[in-house]
Parts: structure tokens; C-alpha cells; sequence
């Protein structure tokens, strides 16, 4: 439970700061892009956690979050970075969509399990997933979301 709670922490974290770093114009999403390969990298102890979770017969609660997250990867890795599709803007919901519920429900997935756990690592989990969803309205303000 540890792990998850470092990984969903971590990522909250990271893309608070991707989202902080965007710049209209080229070049304005390089950091956020070197920091998705970061995010894509905690798959690694997600999917072991994930392993464990199931291989201990955990509860579908605590598998569906590093479930989800690593779904939500393989989406980001494909149409971010092996096709490099535009779907922000213009918007395509087809893709957007998916990216965001998978993105956005793989940390709720992650925290969730936390607040029986230990109040003080969800709480902070809280604290975290507010400043992304800060960091991501100030992007949005700025016309880089």
C-alpha cells in the first residue's frame, strides 16, 4: 500500500509541475513531456504492487487504482508519444476523454484505499490532487490546459 501511495503522490506532483511549466508556442509542452516518461516509469512499482495486490487476494479496490493507472500509461504513451496525436486543442473528445477519466479516476483509484488506511497519507494525497487540480486551472487560465 506504501508504493501506491509514493506512485499516486509522485504523479499528482509531476504533472502539478507539467502543468505549471507549459508555454504557449514551441517548445511549450517539453518539460511536460519529459516528465509524462518519469510518470510512465511508475508504472513499474504500480504494476508490482498491482501483482501483489492480486496475488494476495487484496480486493478489487486496491488493484482497480494501479490498474487504472497503468491503462491510462499505455493511452499516454501511445497518443502522446508514439503517434504524438493533437487532441487538446483542437479537442478531440474521443481521446481526451478517456485520457482524462482514466488519468483522473486512476489517482481517485489510488487514494481512495488510503483514507481507511491512514488518514495522515490520504490527507496528504488530498493535499496533493489539489495542487494538480490548481496547477491544471492555471494552465487552463493561461490557454496552455
Amino acid at each position: 500500500m506504501l508504493v501506491v501511495w509514493v506512485v499516486v503522490n509522485l504523479v499528482n506532483v509531476l504533472q502539478a509541475w507539467g502543468f505549471a511549466s507549459r508555454t504557449p508556442g514551441p517548445g511549450g509542452m517539453s518539460m511536460n513531456h519529459a516528465l509524462g516518461v518519469v510518470i510512465a516509469v511508475l508504472t513499474l512499482p504500480a504494476t508490482w504492487a498491482l501483482v501483489v495486490f492480486v496475488r494476495d487476494r487484496a480486493g478489487w479496490l486496491q488493484y482497480l487504482g494501479p490498474l487504472a493507472f497503468d491503462a491510462f500509461v499505455v493511452l499516454m504513451l501511445v497518443v502522446d508519444y508514439a503517434l504524438a496525436l493533437q487532441f487538446r486543442d483542437p479537442q478531440r473528445p474521443a481521446i481526451l476523454a478517456p485520457y482524462l477519466l482514466l488519468f483522473f479516476g486512476s489517482i481517485a483509484l489510488m487514494g481512495i484505499p488510503m483514507y481507511r488506511r491512514s488518514r495522515p497519507r490520504w490527507a496528504l494525497t488530498a493535499a496533493t490532487t489539489v495542487l494538480l487540480l490548481a496547477a491544471m486551472a492555471y494552465a487552463l487560465a493561461r490557454n496552455v490546459g
